[in-house]
């Protein structure tokens, strides 16, 4: 927080100002034009008091009368360079008011400023000061009308009361620059967890948009590229493989406007398509089978519709992932997916595959699939295992959370 944003607060009340050498000074504000004009006035008005209150005192002489004038008006005029030298400005005046009475409003003005700006170590080092010095001033100049105990209790009194306001004045100002920082600290937190949160959802969106992409874009992937390979493939097989591409692509983009529709605000969404679970494991295996593979799908769940829904989508998107790395990288081979399980004991996810038949062309992967998989688990409070097998096949299996 820079001196400038509070105008009001200047000078910092928090610490001593830095040096006048290496600060930059900064302008007087309405309300400083104000403060200084009221306590200039205040300041005369107090000395004019103590200078009538003993000008009748016996050894008064003219001269003595035009000193304390003098002194008074320059202990006045010098309040004017208080925010700069609070201390330095009250040391020279509680010296001079030992003397003075005329400079007794502006001692009582200055301990005002030194207490607001100052930590209470050396306030209270001046205050005892001004105490001594007042007690000095009732000696010299003694007022007709009180004694010495009276006139020095009066003026410690003051000094005191002006000392405390001013303190007061410090630990409000304290307080409300505190108050300031607090809120400013927890605007900065709230949009740090907002950017934080945005951020996750947009990373969780994009594991989505993978594992639902991924899939039937691989299917496009491998029959595009048998299409590519074999041209003189027989006229049905030509015509099947389009259909799955066209029935991948249609899909994928349905998939791709659900992902999306997330990202809208509410009320602009058409409708949702239900979520995957683990009963449409059925369906998933059944797509692959259509795209020429072998798939086995052992599911010893009795009701898949007992799983809870985060949970049965987790296993849903691994089954589907491994399914998409086995039609890539082994094409031919038969895919066995298992599942098993039960409340308490947790759900087991198992794609296995043995070695391709044959050669595999090279179709492009990033491995992200799994990382991204394996985050998933992670984060449903799962475990996610995958590497090769000792014939050369694959393996990927999960462990997730099934609460009883």
């Amino acid at each position: 927080m820079t001196r400038s944003e509070y105008p009001w607060l200047l000078p910092s009340a928090l610490a001593d100002p830095e040096p006048a050498s290496v600060r930059e000074r900064p302008r007087r504000t309405l309300r400083d034009w104000l403060v200084d004009v009221t306590a200039f006035v205040l300041a005369v008005t107090v000395g004019l008091l103590a200078l009538d209150a003993i000008k009748n005192g016996a050894g008064y002489s003219d001269f003595d009368s035009a000193a304390d004038q003098v002194m008074g008006a320059a202990s006045c005029c010098a309040l004017w360079v208080r925010r700069r030298w609070p201390m330095g400005l009250a040391v020279v005046l509680v010296a001079a008011s030992a003397f003075a009475p005329l400079v007794s409003g502006a001692v009582l003005v200055a301990l005002f400023s030194l207490a607001v700006r100052r930590p209470f170590r050396p306030v209270l080092v001046l205050g005892a000061a001004a105490v001594v010095a007042g007690g000095v001033q009732a000696a010299l100049r003694p007022d007709p009308t009180m004694s010495w105990i009276q006139s020095t209790l009066f003026s410690t009194v003051l000094i005191l009361l002006v000392i405390i306001w001013g303190m007061f004045v410090r630990s409000r100002r304290q307080l409300v620059v505190v108050l300031r920082e607090r809120a400013h600290r927890a605007e900065t937190e709230a949009d740090l967890r907002a950017e934080q949160a945005q951020r996750l959802a947009r990373e969780a969106i994009a594991r989505e948009m993978h594992d639902v992409l991924a899939h039937r874009l691989t299917l496009l992937s491998v029959h595009a590229g048998a299409l590519e390979f074999r041209p003189d493939a027989p006229a049905p097989e030509v015509a099947r493989a389009a259909g799955v591409i066209r029935d991948s692509a249609h899909e994928a983009l349905q998939d791709l406007r659900q992902i999306i529709g997330v990202l809208r605000a509410p009320g602009e969404g058409e409708e949702n398509r239900p979520q995957p679970t683990l009963a449409t494991l059925e369906a998933l295996a059944a797509e692959s089978r259509q795209a020429a593979m072998s798939v086995t799908l052992n599911n010893s769940v009795t009701d898949p519709a007992t799983v809870p829904a985060a949970t049965g989508r987790t296993a849903y998107r691994i089954a589907q992932e491994g399914l998409t790395n086995a039609r890539k990288h082994a094409p031919g081979a038969e895919v066995t997916v298992t599942v098993d399980g039960s409340p308490g004991a947790g759900l087991t996810v198992e794609v296995r595959n043995p070695p391709p038949p044959g050669d595999v062309p090279k179709v492009p992967g990033s491995g992200q699939g799994l990382i991204g998989l394996t985050e998933r688990a992670t984060l449903a409070g799962g475990r996610l295992d995958h590497g090769a097998t000792a014939g050369g096949g694959f393996r990927l299996a999960a462990w997730l959370p099934w609460p009883a």
